[in-house]
């Protein structure tokens, strides 16, 4: 069963977050017989802890610690100290995702020659590309057991669905389905099918659903070489006179400063967190923070291109019933700059519940638009659009003047939209609305982006040190034995969910760490 390793183990591989990147890196360096200590600053909740209230959810799951925003974006308005909704529990926010799993499309890992130079946009190839993912796609869907992959079968489509894919076929869309989803539509791998019970965000409480804490994490710990410490709030990365990492400072559930040494550290707690972990590692030999040599660190946060449609319907629909995003339209994903925009986005069914849609429908504030509009929850359907931001370097996390309970500075977000983003919105605004109209709809309304977002950048990848944080393989190009294992390391969005390529980087920088490792290199 799980290990557990002394504080003063200076040969053990320390893994900070354990969400999609940090939970799947640590056990699948556990599997390759490395030791490994995750450190997690949230609780551990299983799966029978989970709660089908979304508030009651929401207070137990959230990263509700303080955090401050600037920026033209609607969330710096409504949600200040929201900035984005991520998951402070063991499994970070694969409890809370929905589950899509796609692929990026080759011209997406090479934006900045695909694209061309775009004015406001600090736009960089990968220095990888789909040829070279392809075989950690192919093991991380066998390891999600990731729909319409390895012959496993698609969800069934709920009504919700059933109206966007009468929409979208009737306006002449191809690609629509109930979505490539790292939910089991049958028992698979110890895993039970989908009960379509509709609280995907809430945590899966029958276990269909792929996240670290069901899926990945036990398999590490029943090999003995992995230990997970809940309420471990990592505060400081140390390092010795070479410049070497040498162990992390944190606080446990007690309040008390610990220490744990470590011949590797990598750092997984989502695009806030982990620029903001290195900005407050700063010391005289790295004064503006760990692993920023470049001055990139913070820089170029990404949250995708967001918003919704809903349409409201003669008929009841019950969005809400089954599983909340299983539907996409992928056919506007493609790049095609006549539309007035570069890259592309998808569409994909979205159900908030009465307590979120009353938070988040903000048809002109309270008055008789916004109560018809409740008034019509249950003949309701409802889209969530996702698409490929710009980067841009003045969107960013850096240190805030308020602390946290320990002393620490906090993050601040600063995002401003690039007129591509609001392009693309306003394009897909339109198309969205029309998807409903086809079908029928009473009447159809946009909503502005959620603070509950896919978080990107802010340490991102590059060929060359000067232009980013880490190299190929997610490794500092300042110091060698300190990693990034998030999606703070892409370089460019994509307009596909990340889920499935930070769980496909994370298994191919685990065979990098394991053989670096032991060749003594790191």
């Amino acid at each position: 069963m799980a290990g557990k390793f002394d504080q003063n183990d200076a040969s053990v591989v320390v893994v900070v977050g354990s969400g999609a990147g940090g939970g799947t890196l640590a056990a699948e360096l556990a599997l390759k017989g490395v030791k490994v200590v995750c450190l997690e600053a949230g609780g551990r909740h299983e799966m029978e802890d989970y709660i089908n209230d979304e508030w009651a959810s929401f207070a137990q799951l959230a990263w509700t610690d303080m955090r401050t925003t600037s920026g033209n974006w609607r969330v710096s308005r409504d949600f200040a100290n929201l900035p984005a909704w991520i998951v402070k529990a063991v499994g970070g926010s694969s409890v809370h995702w929905a589950g899509a799993s796609l692929r990026f499309q080759d011209h997406e890992w090479k934006a900045r020659t695909t694209y061309g130079e775009i004015a406001g946009a600090a736009l960089l190839d990968w220095p990888i590309d789909s040829a070279e993912m392809a075989p950690w796609y192919a093991r991380a869907e066998d390891r999600m057991g990731v729909t319409r992959t390895n012959g496993v079968a698609g969800l069934p489509g709920n009504n919700n669905y059933k109206v966007l894919e009468a929409g979208a076929k009737k306006l002449g869309y191809k690609e629509v389905s109930t979505g490539r989803m790292a939910i089991n539509s049958a028992p698979r791998d110890g895993r039970g099918g989908c009960q379509q019970i509709g609280f995907c965000f809430q945590g899966c409480k029958s276990g269909a659903k792929w996240s670290t804490l069901i899926a990945e994490i036990p398999k590490g710990e029943a090999t003995g070489n992995l230990e997970v410490r809940p309420n471990a709030y990592v505060v400081r990365i140390e390092h010795d006179a070479t410049g070497k990492v040498t162990g992390v400072v944190y606080f446990d559930k007690e309040g008390r400063e610990q220490r744990q040494k470590a011949r590797i550290v990598a750092v997984a707690g989502n695009s806030l967190e982990s620029p903001r972990l290195l900005l407050n590692s700063a010391s005289t030999m790295f004064p503006n923070g760990l692993a920023n040599s470049s001055g990139q660190v913070g820089r170029n946060y990404m949250r995708h291109m967001t918003g919704s449609v809903y349409g409201v319907f003669e008929k009841p629909v019950k969005m809400w019933r089954g599983t909340t995003m299983a539907g996409i339209v992928q056919d506007e994903a493609r790049h095609d700059p006549k539309r007035g925009f570069v890259g592309g986005y998808e569409f994909e069914t979205l159900s908030l519940g009465l307590p979120f849609m009353a938070a988040f429908l903000d048809p002109g504030g309270w008055g008789r638009s916004f109560t018809s509009a409740m008034d019509g929850y249950d003949h309701m359907a409802g889209m969530w659009i996702v698409g490929e931001d710009m980067p841009r370097a003045d969107n960013r996390v850096t240190l805030s003047s308020a602390k946290d309970k320990y002393g620490y500075p906090v993050a601040n977000v600063h995002f401003d939209d690039h007129p591509n983003d609001v392009a693309m919105r306003n394009h897909a605004y339109r198309q969205g609305a029309a998807i409903y109209e086809a079908v029928g709809a009473t009447r159809t309304f946009p909503t502005t982006p959620y603070p509950s977002t896919h978080n990107l950048g802010t340490n991102r990848m590059s060929e060359n040190a000067r232009d980013g944080v880490v190299n190929r393989w997610g490794q500092t190009h300042d110091v060698k034995n300190l990693f990034v294992s998030d999606g703070s390391q892409f370089t460019t969005g994509a307009a596909e969910n990340p889920t499935l390529t930070i769980v496909a980087l994370a298994l191919r920088q685990a065979d990098y760490i394991a053989n670096q490792m032991a060749k003594n290199v790191i």
